[in-house]
């Protein structure tokens, strides 16, 4: 239901393909950031690159699943 809405709307795999890998480099440069920051930022600048860590699998099974209506 959700995939057949965002095909309707125009999405396509490639789309959240490249969102996944997006994210991927989203991840990798907030936890390089985060180790640049002092000590007492550092503990929320890791969380928030492990939960940003999450979106790329989740993106690239969207488009998996988008794959189907093309």
């Amino acid at each position: 239901m959700v995939s057949e809405t965002l095909h309707r709307i125009g999405m396509r795999s490639s789309h959240f393909e490249t969102l996944s890998m997006g994210a991927v480099g989203l991840c990798l440069g907030l936890w390089i950031r985060a180790k640049t920051v002092d000590q007492e930022a550092r503990g929320n600048a890791e969380r928030r690159a492990l939960f940003t860590g999450l979106w790329p699998p989740t993106l690239w099974l969207i488009g998996l699943t988008l794959r189907r209506y093309e």
